[in-house]
C-alpha cells in the first residue's frame, strides 16, 4: 500500500467537496490525474473508498477510516515543515483559516496582510463559511483556526475574543424605517431585499433565520460585496442586512441609513477558534497570536 502526500491531500479535498472535479480543482490537477490516482487508492486497498452518487460522491466506511488518517497525517507534515522551518530560514509553511463573511470582508483583509508581510515564508489559505461548519472543520482537524460566532462553537474548542459582529439593516435615506431606531426580520420580511451570492454564509445565515419564520425573502439583485450591496439599497433597489462595521463604513459615503436589529442572532461576536493552541503548527500559533494582538490594539 503506498500513498504519497499527493493522494491524502487529494482525498481529502474530494471527501470535504463530496466531488471528485471540485476536490480536484482545489488540488490544483487534472480531473482525469485525479480520478485515476482515486482509483489507484482503491485497488491498493482492496475496498471503495467513495460511493459514487448523481450529486458526486460520499464516502464509504473504509474512506472515513481513511479521512480520519488523512487528516492527522497532513496535520504532521504540515507541523513538521513549520517547525523545522523555524530553524531554517525562519518561520514557513501553509495556515487554513476559516472565516465567516463578516471577519473575511470586513475585519481580516488588512490584518491577515500585515501578518504575511511580517511572515514571508508563510501563506494563508482563507476560505468563508458557515459559523457552524467551521466549529465542525476546526474540531475534526481538517482547518488550523477559524473565526466563528462565538455561540455555534463547542465547549471543546479553544477560543480566543476577536470582533463584535452585530447585523444591521440597511435602508435608502428617506425611507419610511430611516427614523426607526429598531426592527425585527418578522416586520420587514414582505420588503425587497439586495444580498449576497446564494453561497455567501451569510446569506444563507440569514435565510436560515427567515425560514425559521416560514418564508422566503423576496431578494432582488444579489451582488459580491457589503459595499455593492449598499449601493444597490441606495439605488432603492432593496434593503439589506449587513455586518454593521461595513454599514456604518459605507453610510460615511453613500445615502444610507442604518436601523439596528432587535432579533438576538443579530447580535453576534466573533471568536478565534483553534482544537488545541499548542498543537498547531508554530506558523499557525504565530497566526493566532498575531490575531490576538490586533483585537488588544483595537480596543
Amino acid at each position: 500500500m503506498r500513498f504519497d502526500l499527493v493522494d491524502l491531500k487529494l482525498f481529502l479535498h474530494v471527501a470535504e467537496a463530496q466531488s471528485i472535479t471540485h476536490g480536484a480543482e482545489r488540488a490544483n490537477l487534472a480531473l482525469a490525474s485525479a480520478s485515476a490516482r482515486i482509483r489507484g487508492m482503491e485497488d491498493a486497498l482492496g475496498v471503495p473508498l467513495l460511493v459514487r452518487n448523481r450529486r458526486g460522491v460520499a464516502l464509504s466506511p473504509a474512506g472515513q477510516c481513511l479521512l480520519d488518517h488523512a487528516r492527522l497525517i497532513v496535520q504532521q507534515v504540515e507541523r513538521l515543515r513549520g517547525d523545522l522551518g523555524s530553524f531554517a530560514r525562519g518561520l514557513s509553511g501553509s495556515v487554513r483559516l476559516l472565516s465567516n463573511t463578516a471577519a473575511l470582508s470586513e475585519h481580516l483583509p488588512g490584518v491577515v496582510a500585515a501578518f504575511l508581510a511580517a511572515h514571508p515564508a508563510i501563506s494563508v489559505d482563507l476560505e468563508e463559511r458557515e459559523s457552524d461548519d467551521i466549529a465542525q472543520a476546526v474540531a475534526s482537524g481538517a482547518a488550523d483556526i477559524g473565526i466563528a460566532s462565538e455561540v455555534a462553537l463547542p465547549e471543546g474548542l479553544e477560543t480566543f475574543p476577536f470582533r463584535d459582529d452585530r447585523l444591521v439593516l440597511v435602508v435608502p435615506r428617506g425611507d419610511p424605517l430611516s427614523g426607526s431606531r429598531q426592527t425585527r426580520l418578522s416586520d420587514i420580511v414582505d420588503r425587497n431585499f439586495v444580498g449576497l451570492p446564494r453561497e455567501s454564509a451569510l446569506q444563507r445565515h440569514i435565510a436560515g433565520h427567515a425560514a425559521r419564520l416560514g418564508t422566503t425573502l423576496k431578494v432582488r439583485a444579489r451582488v459580491t460585496g457589503f459595499d455593492a450591496v449598499c449601493r444597490m439599497v441606495e439605488s432603492g433597489v432593496g434593503v439589506a442586512i449587513v455586518p454593521e462595521a461595513s454599514a456604518r463604513r459605507c453610510r460615511r459615503v453613500m445615502k444610507i441609513d442604518v436601523v439596528s436589529l432587535r432579533d438576538a442572532w443579530a447580535r453576534r461576536r466573533l471568536a478565534i477558534c483553534v482544537r488545541r493552541l499548542q498543537a498547531l503548527p508554530v506558523g499557525a500559533r504565530r497566526l493566532v497570536e498575531h490575531l490576538r494582538g490586533a483585537e488588544k490594539a483595537r480596543r
